[in-house]
């Protein structure tokens, strides 16, 4: 073999580990990207089944109630089917009084929010056709905007396009998403 084929292998040989070094912090970039997506879409998810449960006791002073009459009210926080809301009572109205928000699609997202939002997490957290999963949610928060941006809600505009440009970049790395059950969709 000679001098300048062996050069050559090494040289190949060091381009092929730097190659790997770079890959490997894509990879793990991907992962993250794909976790923080698939952890805030389940919990998203999850929220809309949240509610409060009010009980009220009588207060106690050393253990024993002070007075029969005298209570206090508290409210704790629980989770149910029975506490499912797609879309929060307090921009219901909002949402309603909007000439161009459509009567049949405020029905639509009040009913099939929460559940998108679940099962789309838990399609990203397991790598279950992790590029389309992660489209169809670019694509509701899309939709969520426009709502938004209906509304006048700056701020939650500006929180969903940090989310989309977070879909877009996870999409472009596609190709070094590891530890998928699904990979080819």
């Amino acid at each position: 073999m000679s001098k300048e084929s062996t050069e050559s292998a090494e040289a190949c040989q060091e381009s092929k580990a730097k190659q790997c070094h770079d890959c490997l912090g894509v990879v793990f970039a991907t992962l993250l990207l794909r976790l923080w997506l698939g952890v805030r879409a389940l919990q998203t998810g999850i929220e809309k089944f949240a509610g409060k449960v009010m009980s009220e006791q009588a207060v106690q002073i050393d253990g024993e109630a002070y007075d029969a009459d005298l209570t206090e009210v508290a409210s704790t926080k629980g989770y149910a089917l029975d506490n499912y809301h797609g879309i929060p009572e307090s921009m219901k109205d909002t949402f309603a009084g909007e000439p161009l928000m459509m009567g049949w699609a405020l029905k639509v997202y009040d009913f099939v929010l929460g559940p998108a939002l679940l099962i789309l997490g838990i399609t990203i957290l397991l790598g279950i056709g992790s590029r389309v999963s992660l489209f169809l949610l670019g694509l509701l928060y899309v939709s969520l905007t426009w709502g938004l941006i209906l509304i006048k809600q700056d701020s939650g505009v500006a929180w969903l396009g940090i989310h989309v440009i977070m879909i877009a970049m996870a999409l472009n790395w596609s190709k070094h998403n590891r530890l998928c059950i699904l990979k080819k969709w």
